[in-house]
């Protein structure tokens, strides 16, 4: 099966375009595309298929092999890969598991709107959001040395989020209009490189009562930014920009 290989911020998919169906939805075979060391790797794998309401719909599957909630970097890396189809010029819709998403890209920049984000939670000093995924979002210091994995996996973990499962960001505060954040995602089950509902998340907690509309968001694989519009506890007319690139494309034997 052909297949081809993107990465957002090196948020890394397996992406197959399954318009004809024929691709074996199983776990394990899933998991083993996925695997590092003994498929092609990936934080996950993407299915590209028809859709009767949209140019594409997305299937989402966590490198775990489970079907998941909405990726935000993965929704920019099908948009481009879509693009490199030709299924649509610069500006498309397409249906993921949270809905309906419209994006552009233009010079390998994809810009996602996100889902619309009715309110932020208290848990303790923390916060929790669903940006299309849950999140869990905590400010630190030192965000560089901040032991990311081990305190990730004891919230994701813990007997509030143990059975559903959570995503746990940690951001730092670098400037007025910018933020550092690192995400331990549940599904791939350690610390990723970028996560687009966690940089969102973040970016929205962090914008809260601010007069600002936008923020820049630097992950470990590189910038992101975020636009929102406030809408008293509300947020409206979000939207996840950042680069998607090919980076190659090969054959595999499932």
């Amino acid at each position: 099966m052909e297949f081809y290989k993107y990465q957002g911020t090196g948020n890394d998919f397996v992406i197959i375009d399954n318009r004809d169906l024929q691709f074996p939805k199983e776990l394990e075979i899933i998991k083993k595309l996925c695997d590092r060391r003994f498929g092609i790797g990936g934080d996950g794998l993407i299915l590209l298929e028809e859709e009767e309401n949209a140019d594409f719909r997305m299937v989402y599957y966590n490198s775990d092999g489970n079907e998941s909630t909405m990726c935000g970097n993965g929704g920019r890396c099908i948009v481009a890969f879509a693009h490199f189809l030709d299924i649509f010029e610069d500006r498309t819709t397409f249906m993921a598991i949270d809905g309906l998403h419209e994006a552009e890209i233009r010079n390998g920049i994809v810009k996602l709107k996100m889902i619309d984000v009715e309110s932020i939670e208290n848990d303790g000093k923390d916060f929790v959001l669903n940006t299309g995924s849950p999140h869990f979002v905590q400010f630190v210091d030192d965000l560089e040395h901040f032991k990311v994995y081990e305190c990730g996996n004891n919230i994701r973990n813990n007997a509030t989020y143990r059975k559903a499962g959570i995503n746990v960001n940690f951001v730092e505060k670098t400037s007025e209009h910018s933020i550092f954040v690192r995400t331990y995602e549940r599904g791939v089950e350690d610390e990723t490189f970028s996560c687009g509902t966690g940089a969102t998340a973040s970016a929205l907690v962090f914008l809260k009562g601010k007069n600002l509309d936008s923020v820049e968001v630097k992950v470990l694989g590189g910038q992101l930014k975020v636009y929102a519009e406030q809408n008293g506890d509300a947020f409206r007319n979000i939207w996840l920009e950042g680069p998607a690139k090919q980076v190659f494309k090969g054959k595999i034997n499932l």
